[in-house]
């Protein structure tokens, strides 16, 4: 991708809203984000239950509040994650910077990745839970669909962070046109300072004329000390 550097081409370009859609890491995001609203929803509405003859609601995962807390965090902490990325994916082609974007994209590999090792453990914890609740503790099974939900798109959300972090790492690979972009800033300044250090060094390429010019004065010295030997002559 001749002029691309980690997905994106040179800063400076129109926000095109069609092109950014359509783009497989935006997809994804979306999709977590989805995914992430519906665990948070569902258990933050219909995931605490209580028996007929009890007041107090407790989870619906065993009654481990543990349990709920966990799919509450973590789904409006993905929320916002996935929020801030799509933020930053907007912002990305604005980056001028070879080196700062260099340094979203392992970002984007690394906050990826910890999101779907995040969802496998909440998949494993929340469906472990599921399966040792006591039929006692929810004999009218209020709240099963939310948890059922809440299962399946966690472990739906395992795969989409995953591809977020495999389509990260993609783009880190792919990394910048040496042809159009620098991987190395240099400060403006250091040029500057840099400059009379050039000249210095060109007034030393002029010293060879200049030494070869008092050559040839002092050759002409030599003439001239020659000539007044013979006007010392006497006849």
């Amino acid at each position: 991708m001749e002029g691309m550097a980690y997905g994106a081409g040179k800063a400076g370009g129109a926000f095109d809203p069609i092109t950014f859609f359509q783009q497989p890491h935006t997809v994804l995001r979306m999709v977590s984000w989805l995914f992430s609203l519906v665990i948070f929803g569902c258990i933050a509405n219909e995931g605490y239950v209580n028996r007929p003859d009890e007041v107090v609601e407790y989870c619906v995962y065993n009654r481990n509040q543990n349990a709920c807390n966990y799919a509450v965090g973590m789904g409006t902490l993905a929320f916002l994650s996935c929020m801030a990325f799509l933020a930053l994916d907007v912002y990305f082609p604005q980056i001028s910077s070879v080196k700062d974007r260099k340094k979203a994209v392992l970002a984007d590999v690394g906050v990826s990745a910890f999101w779907s090792f995040v969802w496998f453990v909440g998949f494993c914890f929340l469906a472990n839970q599921w399966q040792v609740a006591k039929l006692e503790d929810n004999p009218l099974k209020e709240g099963a669909d939310a948890a059922r939900a809440a299962i399946t798109f966690a472990f739906f959300s395992i795969f989409t962070w995953a591809g977020q972090a495999f389509l990260a790492f993609q783009r880190y690979k792919l990394g910048a046109d040496s042809a159009l972009f620098s991987q190395d800033y240099t400060d403006p300044s250091q040029d500057a300072a840099a400059a009379p250090y050039s000249a210095f060094t060109s007034g030393d390429d002029l010293e060879s004329p200049g030494g070869t010019g008092s050559y040839q004065q002092a050759s002409g010295d030599g003439v001239f000390d020659g000539s007044a030997g013979y006007q010392r002559q006497e006849y």
